[in-house]
């Protein structure tokens, strides 16, 4: 009789070969959890699957003819997956030692925990945002704002990613990044598979939603600490203008809203669309008054914010359809 593992441990993979090394060596060093591991290789350029059927010949390794995006990828190993728990990791993301039995037994301990979320830190050891909370009109306009930055430890203003809260203390969230998330399979199965046309961003957003009005419970556990660079398949676009941060594409964001708008809050998209564009277009006006190179850069990437929603608008026809994949 085969055991049923823990875990299923699935891994999107484009182009970014050397990381997922790093990642997997990190996943095959976890102890005291049974697991099968899945790569799912989005169209790699870069020998990223040579290097996994070399080097970790233990890997159920899925490869597409085409980039499928985040969410098609992942759901193409969840039709396979056996543990009682399936693990999303991304291939810039690195486990410590015991992370994985950690957030086994955590999960047995809580039966009411549908899907859970670790501390995400980078590299230097800096807080990166790891329990948030569900996108509104308020809430991005304070992101847009810079208001929820200048005021962090304001319950108000630090909203959306909960900034003012004690990053070691857990908490019931509404829904946690997907570099790392711990999801029941039964739940998983209950509530369905990724939305796939959700592309890129916002899967894990329409996922948590779907598990939380299920009436389970979404929590992030600070004693899961995951090391995670951020943003290094998006890179891999080229052609695709990227948000100021480096971690995202700015037009695939954009799309994905919507899209987000259209499913959840239907009367509320086009009010979404309008708050960014306007204060984007604010932006615009404010810094073509002024003189300096600074001032004229913002200009332009503001006129570029402005046309991308309008683009991603007709694109999705204001939410209503996702584009052609891949996008």
């Amino acid at each position: 009789m085969i055991k049923t593992p823990d875990v299923s441990m699935v891994l999107v993979s484009y182009n970014t070969r050397q990381l997922l090394r790093e990642c997997l060596q990190t996943v095959f060093a976890q102890k005291g959890v049974s697991m099968e591991v899945f790569v799912v290789d989005n169209a790699s350029r870069d020998g990223s699957v040579d290097m996994v059927n070399e080097e970790f010949p233990q890997v159920t390794l899925i490869c597409s003819a085409a980039n499928l995006g985040f969410a098609a990828a992942n759901n193409r190993a969840f039709v396979q997956a056996k543990g009682r728990y399936v693990v999303m990791l991304n291939t810039d993301a690195f486990l410590r030692p015991g992370d994985l039995a950690r957030a086994v037994e955590l999960m047995d301990c809580n039966p009411s925990a549908g899907l859970a979320g670790a501390r995400l830190v980078g590299r230097d050891g800096e807080d990166q945002p790891s329990a948030r909370q569900f996108p509104s009109i308020t809430n991005d306009l304070l992101v847009l704002t810079g208001l929820s930055s200048r005021f962090p430890s304001s319950r108000f203003f630090g909203k959306a990613d909960r900034t003012w809260a004690d990053p070691a203390q857990p908490a019931e969230v509404d829904w946690v990044p997907g570099a790392f998330s711990i999801i029941r399979r039964s739940v998983l199965e209950a509530v369905g598979h990724f939305d796939e046309r959700f592309f890129l961003y916002y899967e894990e957003v329409d996922l948590c939603r779907r598990i939380i009005a299920a009436g389970w419970k979404v929590w992030y556990w600070p004693q899961l600490i995951v090391v995670h660079i951020g943003g290094e398949s998006s890179r891999q676009v080229q052609q695709l203008s990227m948000s100021k941060s480096g971690s995202q594409l700015s037009l695939w964001r954009m799309r994905s809203a919507l899209l987000y708008y259209r499913k959840h809050h239907p009367l509320k998209t086009w009010f979404a669309m309008q708050v960014e564009t306007a204060w984007h277009s604010l932006r615009l006006i404010r810094n073509q008054m002024r003189a300096n190179s600074q001032a004229q850069a913002k200009s332009v990437d503001a006129a570029t914010t402005v046309a991308l929603y309008k683009q991603a608008w007709m694109e999705t026809e204001g939410g209503r359809i996702c584009p052609v994949r891949p996008w």
